[in-house]
């Protein structure tokens, strides 16, 4: 079963990983304790799957040994500390015995991509952390395209922008003009704060299209009938999705992240255009 990639634990992890401490053997060391995540129902497996896609994502650059699901055979011989110097103390009580779980670090740091994060979050911290572990994770103070590249499981953020445009685009195409503009009216935040000209657009934008021929097309063609997996296989088609990323993931995050800037009668006008399975994953996002 795929591992849910939490915002508030990517920030606890960010956090943990760049405010640890040296020790006494001048290793960077990160004690993990139930504490940092109490209350919020973290197994073994999706901590280390969290740390797993950190690192993937190039969001921190660690090596590191452990099983993801925390049998204590695995746990790493650390009777040689210079071996390290990095190093998480995972102090849950397993499952399988009664012992600390190590998860032992070659190296581990965060990336420029991780600390551009750690300090957006920093400055929004994710409303899971402010209001409680009962609440529902949400996303909404992250810029939006790391909203989508986080919960879509994206390579970078420019997959983030292009799937979102054609995401927008099959959901506008089945839209009156007038539904689509009373949309865009909401949409004023910017994509992702940044100096790149390439990313410098604001959400409206990649909902209006930054193709004016395809934005163009789109005001003067009646609502198209999309069923559900047309909606899906275009997705996959026009985005150029390669066969790792799942379609219906990509399209669930962009729908999250959108409905973040959206008030909720924008929401509720947008789901009665929405056939079927994607009404479903709309409201479900």
């Amino acid at each position: 079963m795929p591992i849910q990639i939490k915002d508030d634990i990517v920030y606890i992890l960010l956090k943990k990983i760049h405010e640890g401490d040296i020790n006494a053997h001048g290793q960077h060391e990160v004690n993990l304790t139930e504490g940092d995540f109490a209350g919020r129902a973290l197994t073994q497996a999706e901590l280390m799957g969290t740390l797993d896609f950190l690192n993937q994502k190039g969001f921190i650059n660690a090596k590191f040994s452990g099983n993801a699901y925390g049998n204590q055979e695995d746990v790493p011989d650390v009777t040689g500390p210079a071996e390290f110097d990095f190093r998480v103390a995972n102090t849950y009580g397993s499952p399988d015995g009664p012992l600390p779980h190590l998860i032992a670090f070659e190296k581990a740091e965060l990336t420029e991509k991780g600390v551009k994060m750690l300090q957006d979050m920093d400055a929004n911290p994710p409303q899971a952390i402010t209001k409680g572990p009962t609440t529902p994770v949400a996303t909404k103070d992250m810029p939006f395209l790391e909203k989508v590249m986080v919960k879509g499981e994206l390579e970078d953020i420019f997959d983030a922008r292009d799937i979102t445009e054609v995401v927008f685009r099959t959901m506008r195409d089945m839209m009156t003009n007038e539904a689509s503009d009373r949309v865009a009216e909401e949409l004023h935040e910017e994509a992702e704060p940044t100096e790149d000209k390439a990313l410098q657009n604001e959400v409206a934008d990649l909902w209006k299209d930054t193709n004016p021929i395809v934005a163009f097309l789109s005001r003067v063609r009646p609502p198209l009938e999309i069923k559900p997996e047309v909606f899906l296989r275009r997705i996959n088609q026009e985005a150029g999705l390669s066969t790792d990323v799942d379609r219906e993931e990509v399209v669930m995050a962009v729908f999250s992240a959108t409905k973040d800037e959206l008030s909720q009668e924008r929401i509720q006008e947008i789901a009665n255009f929405l056939p079927g399975k994607i009404r479903e994953m709309w409201e479900q996002a």
